[in-house]
């Protein structure tokens, strides 16, 4: 009566884990610790909601409603961003309720009805038609076989803590070998241990111990993370050339230009910010790369702001959505923001599609700019408009003679889209270092993509680009040859400060 249902429970959860993408290891070759946690994590969750509920077969249900929901979450997620599921996207569930625009389109409508649908079933069944085991039989009849599952499972969890599944924090990696359950118990286990940094683990460290001289004329800075900001011509030849004319001309003209890895593919921007704002790399942060906020918003870490404000700056931040998203309205006062200027600040008419335009943005920089005040001012602007899902819009008619050289092609209505806000943040290029350019400061311009689009019926069609973005370093008054070189995001801001410094 209580462990039949487990075992089917144990054989749900196994056939399960097989629909997983990536494919997963098969059982044999799964590691013993990997084991260890899976059987653990069934028997502790299966014996609490049995002295919870005193139904067999409601709990191993409602064990497999809620791994088939992760199985569904992370499947929608590989597949539009190559990357599983994780410890620590467990916190995007809240986000999901309080952004559904975000996460929600991308689930999609047939995994949502599968999920509720599951727990619908599991509830029904558990309440309507199964009887509690207190009706059936004594007390003293099952209870000491509950509490024994449960003591074997606190036990297990327990090893399994001390000695989790070994993973290499690539998580398409990790889930192939050591399977789903077990790999979300090894990241979750070592996410409990908090950050530990040195002043050198920044790759801003070098830069950092400079100080600007004190007789030196400070430029305006104004850094852009633009969103979903990559050259999209070089995967798909069929756009036209003259897209980011904008663009193209300043690139000839900046200190430096090029390709930008950065360490996502379509989504988290949190993780390419953060890697520019304080030059801390994945090997430093270990497994809290997947969210490094969650660390820095109760660290003091050395970062660019901090050193600019030092040197006189007045530090702002511009972001066209609600400041407590991704902790920011914790973690930018830490890293030395004086002011955050978010949703609040901008009217609903100033949306362009479902967030507010670049254009608008580019305003707000340009009053900023114009505003007259004894400090230099750094300027943070993370744009929003061209944030995914994009198949929640639709192309227009005039778009496809002014973003192709020929007819638009099949399946490219994703892309479509995406060019149309494109070529607004190539505008809004264009207007903030005109704004720069006015100033009687020297104004300088860091510009760069966070990461890909997604758009995953395009790239089934035509291919998946590399996945680097692209980057500018500018100055209104620099003259010196253009460089183009490839770098890495967590060097960008160190060659931002070079150039503050040497100039």
């Amino acid at each position: 009566m209580i462990y039949l249902p487990l075992l089917v429970g144990l054989i749900l959860s196994l056939v399960l884990e097989s629909l997983t993408a990536p494919a997963v290891a098969a059982l044999a070759q799964r590691p013993w610790r990997s084991w260890l946690a899976h059987i653990g994590i069934l028997f502790s969750l299966y014996a609490m909601l049995l002295l919870l509920l005193q139904r067999p077969l409601f709990a191993i249900a409602g064990i497999s409603a809620l791994q088939l929901l992760l199985l569904l979450v992370n499947n929608a997620k590989y597949s539009s961003l190559r990357e599983p599921f994780v410890f620590h996207d467990f916190e995007y569930f809240s986000d999901a309720l309080r952004h559904p625009r975000l996460y929600l389109p991308f689930f999609g409508m047939v995994r949502s009805l599968l999920a509720i649908l599951a727990a619908l079933l599991a509830i029904g069944y558990g309440l309507w038609f199964e009887v509690p085991l207190s009706a059936q039989i004594p007390l003293l009849s099952w209870l000491p076989q509950v509490l024994l599952l449960l003591l074997a499972g606190v036990v297990m969890c327990g090893l399994s803590c001390r000695y989790p599944p070994q993973v290499t924090l690539d998580p398409q990696d990790d889930l192939a070998r050591v399977g789903f359950i077990a790999s979300l118990w090894a990241y979750g286990c070592l996410a409990r241990v908090p950050l530990q940094l040195n002043e050198c683990d920044s790759l801003l460290a070098r830069p950092l111990a400079r100080s600007v001289s004190p007789n030196a004329t400070l430029p305006q800075i104004v850094v852009v993370q633009s969103e979903s900001f990559f050259d999209p011509r070089r995967a798909f030849p069929f756009i036209r050339g003259d897209l980011l004319k904008r663009f193209d001309l300043l690139r000839y003209r900046a200190i430096r230009s090029g390709a930008l890895d950065v360490p996502v593919w379509g989504a988290n921007t949190v993780r390419t910010e953060s890697a520019f704002l304080t030059g801390l790399s994945d090997s430093v942060l270990g497994v809290h790369r997947f969210n490094p906020y969650r660390q820095l918003s109760r660290l003091q870490v050395p970062n660019l702001v901090r050193w600019l404000g030092r040197q006189g700056y007045r530090t702002v931040c511009i972001h066209p959505y609600p400041a407590s998203f991704y902790l920011r309205d914790r973690v930018f006062p830490r890293l030395g923001f004086e002011q955050f200027i978010d949703i609040g600040a901008f009217d609903p008419a100033e949306r362009c599609g479902h967030f507010i335009g670049d254009l608008a943005l580019a305003e707000r920089v340009e009053a900023l700019l114009e505003k007259a005040d004894s400090r230099p001012l750094f300027l943070f602007v993370i744009t929003m408009e061209n944030h995914g899902p994009l198949h929640l819009e639709k192309p227009r008619p005039e778009d496809e003679e002014r973003y192709y050289t020929d007819r638009a092609p099949p399946h490219c209505a994703d892309l479509t889209v995406y060019l149309r806000h494109l070529a607004h943040a190539d505008e809004m290029l264009a207007r903030v270092t005109a704004a720069l350019a006015a100033g009687e400061r020297e104004g300088v311009l860091c510009w760069y993509g966070d990461h890909v689009p997604i758009m995953p019926g395009v790239y089934a069609h035509y291919g998946e680009p590399a996945g680097e973005t692209e980057y500018l370093l500018w100055s209104s008054r620099c003259v010196a040859a253009p460089r183009v070189e490839r770098l890495s995001v967590t060097r960008l801001a160190e060659h931002l400060l070079d150039y503050i410094a040497e100039r």
